[in-house]
């Protein structure tokens, strides 16, 4: 397998310091949200038992997609900085190269698929991930 050229590289760098840009809004945006839903309860909104139901399952839904938001962007961060030491598209596990279709469809992988694989082979215990019917 191929490594990744300097274009490839520079690409990549790229669209993750995009993707970087684009996360710290969102989780800026959230965290402004958040503070505005805050001040809207403080403020006294009277909600009956149904609505604060759903108005929790909407904020641990929100809290959620930030806490995906957030560790997306420690991803990222965490391979702008293999970009910046040089090892970036080379396996954390084995120190091949990375597939660059793999890298193409996930920018922040840091294990080529074989490896990927068993480490989530190993995390499940060994089970079959394939869902049965």
């Amino acid at each position: 397998m191929a490594s990744l050229t300097e274009p490839d590289v520079q690409r990549f760098q790229q669209l993750l310091a995009k993707r970087r840009e684009e996360l710290r809004w969102l989780v800026h945006d959230a965290l402004i949200e958040s503070k505005r839903n805050d001040y809207i309860e403080l403020a006294g909104a009277v909600h009956d038992a149904g609505e604060e139901a759903v108005a929790s399952l909407l904020n641990e839904m929100d809290l959620s997609q930030l806490r995906r938001e957030v560790e997306e962007l420690g991803d990222v961060e965490a391979a702008l900085e293999r970009i910046r030491d040089g090892t970036f598209g080379k396996c954390a596990d084995c120190g091949d190269a990375i597939d660059r279709e793999r890298l193409a469809a996930y920018p922040t992988a840091k294990r080529c698929i074989t490896c990927q694989t068993r480490r989530e082979t190993a995390r499940r215990g060994g089970r079959d991930a394939t869902p049965s019917l």
